[in-house]
Parts: C-alpha cells; structure tokens; sequence
C-alpha cells in the first residue's frame, strides 16, 4: 500500500500544486466568467497536465539521489566500483547512449536508472544487489537500466503521464463547475464565478481521478519492462543472464524505491492494477519465448 501511495503522490503532487496556485492567482475565476470556456480550460489543461509531467522529468535525477541515499561514483575507491564504471561504459556504448552516472546506494537488492536525457542519465544500484548476484547476473541488471535509457523510456512516460494528467485536470474543472452550479443554483451568487463547491470538488477529483490515471500509466510501465529485459539481452548477446537475474529477485526481498524512482526500478510487482512492474514469472517466460 505504501508503495502504491509513494507512486501515486508522484504523478499528482506536481500537479495539484499547480492547480492550487492557478486558484490563488484566478485562474478559474477566468475560465467561468461567462460560463465554462472549454477552449481555454483544455489549454489550462494542456499547460498543467505536460508542465506537471515536464517539471517531475527535470527534477528526477536530483530527487532520486536525494530521495535514495545515491552516493555517485566519480572515482573508483575498490574493485567492484570500477568493475561498475567499466561494465556501464561498455553496455551504454553498445547502446549508443552518452555514459550516464553510476551511484550506489544501500539497501536490498534493487536499480534503476532515471533523468530526462539519453546522454545525462543515472544508473544507480542497491549494495543489496550488487553483493548477492554473480557479475553475470548484475550486469544484466545493468543491461536492462541501460536499455530503460536508451529505449527513451523516462520521457515516453513522462509524455503518457502528461496526457493522462490533461485528462484529469479537464474532466476534474468541467464536474466542479456541474457540481458548483448545482449548489448555488437559484441562489444571489449563482454568476459569481466558481465558488467553494467548484474548489473542493476539483482538488478531489484531481486525487481520485488521478489514481484512475496512474492504473493506466501503470498499464503502460509495465509493457515497457518486457522490453527493457529484451533489451538487456540483446546488450548481452543471450538471454540467460537477465532470466537468472530476474529468478533471483523473485526469491529475495526487493528494496522499495522512492516515489520518483519505483517505475524505473528492476523489481518486480505483484500483477495488480498499481504495479509498474509485471510479476516476474510472467517476465521470465517472456525471455524464453523470444
């Protein structure tokens, strides 16, 4: 539930912030003046939705170091963090993608890889994962971030994530001027501008609305891990490692990750609506069958 929660305030925080600063400023008061401007709301809507989406990419690298403890490796103190360095290099150049950062941080076994550019991107994993796989198995692990970055992935979701959140800042603001103008019909106010009907019921339908939104963004993070550990073995050239690397995690504890990060992470979820990751039996079976 935890997780679910973490993932959910991610997609939405950006945007309810925005929304509450467009009320202070009227905003709204704008968009109802004379009646619902629909043209307007939708490029309310437009701007909201992307600029929430955009302003969360932008910032995800920072907040994922932060949020996850990531100490980055800019000189190898021992053997395994130059092995990293090493191995991250040769995998991101046969990806054709700039070297991105290399940080570890504790924690059970997990990674993920996060930023808004191919070439500027972070790869990060858990000292839980790099002390309990063999090299083979961590370096698939390795494969699938890297193929996350240069599959496009942070911004593929960002763009899925900004529609969804036009979506629901559109229908949230058409429903709260319904509802409001339901309450003050009849009344002295009722062509006033929105009121506090308008305010409460657009601020709960963007949390509402929104975890129908994240079941969808969800939907599609899941469709791309089966192909980020395809992607891993072609970097590898066999499929094998990534299929023990996955058999692994499915038999240990898996890190939760911080909000920003968990739908790029290598852990697998439990099949439900919520989970960016589909079980891992099911992504096992997608590798043998390719």
């Amino acid at each position: 539930m935890k997780r679910i929660i973490l993932f959910v305030l991610t997609n939405l925080a950006v945007v309810v912030v925005l929304g509450l600063v467009a009320s202070l400023l009227g905003v709204n008061r704008y968009l109802t003046a004379n009646g619902l401007n629909l043209t307007a709301l939708l490029g309310y809507a437009l701007i909201m939705g992307f600029g929430g989406a955009i302003i969360s990419l932008l910032i995800s690298k920072p907040v994922a170091k932060w949020s996850s403890g990531v100490r980055v490796i800019t000189q190898a103190q021992n053997q395994d963090e130059a092995w990293l360095l090493e191995t991250t290099y040769r995998l991101a150049t046969k990806a054709n993608i700039g070297m991105p950062e290399v940080g570890i941080f504790e924690g059970d076994p997990n990674a993920f890889a996060t930023g808004a550019f191919k070439n500027s991107a972070l790869v990060a994993v858990s000292t839980g994962l790099l002390y309990s796989m063999t090299k083979e198995e961590v370096e698939a692990v390795l494969a699938h971030e890297v193929a996350h970055i240069a599959n496009g992935d942070m911004v593929t979701m960002t763009l899925i994530q900004g529609v969804m959140n036009t979506f629901v800042v559109f229908l949230s603001r058409v429903i709260g001027y319904a509802v409001d103008s339901f309450l003050r019909k009849g009344s002295d106010n009722e062509n006033s501008g929105p009121g506090i009907g308008y305010m409460i019921t657009t601020i709960v339908l963007d949390i509402v609305l929104g975890f129908a939104a994240a079941i969808v963004v969800a939907w599609f993070s899941r469709q791309r891990e089966f192909r980020a550990d395809s992607g891993a073995a072609q970097l590898m050239g066999r499929k094998q490692p990534m299929i023990n690397a996955l058999a692994r995690l499915g038999g240990v504890h898996t890190a939760d990750l911080p909000k920003g990060v968990a739908a790029m992470g290598i852990a697998g979820g439990m099949g439900a609506l919520f989970s960016t990751h589909p079980p891992i039996e099911e992504r096992i079976k997608a590798l043998q069958n390719l």
